[in-house]
């Protein structure tokens, strides 16, 4: 069974969200080992400029630097990455499971988004809209898709 782990930045405060998770993760369970990673936060000041947001980033991806496994396949989100259809991301995660690792990790940023030294260490970027959203419903996003993906690869109907 793959081990999926993700890695985000900040809590999820909203029950509604921290629900979809629970019930998603439950759902996934039947497919692949799935592991959060929730690091802190850093707290943004009433004022900011470019160089307290570069500051920021760096201090929250040192941290997701801190918790990348060498042997997994790391995949960033990032609104300047790849974006897939469900279909062609099933595909991606079977020719990852099936040619590199047994392990992918998704790396979701906070607020600011992510560094380029984390971009540059993932094996792919992609986007799922290029619309922006809270980086906590991405972690939502990203679960449905992973559990369509699993589903379309095992030929099951998924409809919602």
């Amino acid at each position: 069974m793959i081990n999926i782990n993700v890695i985000c930045i900040g809590k999820i405060k909203e029950n509604y969200l921290q629900s979809a998770i629970n019930e998603y993760s439950k759902r996934l369970s039947k497919y692949c080992n799935l592991k959060f990673i929730e690091l802190p936060d850093e707290k943004l000041p009433s004022k900011i400029n470019p160089s307290i947001i570069n500051e920021i980033k760096q201090r929250e991806c040192l941290k997701i630097i801190e918790h990348l496994k060498k042997d997994s396949y790391i995949i960033a989100l990032d609104l300047k990455g790849k974006e897939y259809s469900s279909e062609d991301f099933s595909k991606k995660l079977d020719d990852i499971a099936l040619n590199y690792n047994s392990s992918i990790t998704f790396i979701i940023g906070g607020t600011l988004g992510l560094t380029e030294d984390v971009l540059n260490l993932s094996q792919e970027k992609i986007c799922f809209s290029k619309m922006t959203f809270p980086h906590q419903l991405i972690r939502v996003f990203l679960l449905e898709q992973l559990f369509r993906a699993f589903k379309i690869s095992k030929n099951e109907t998924y409809h919602w």
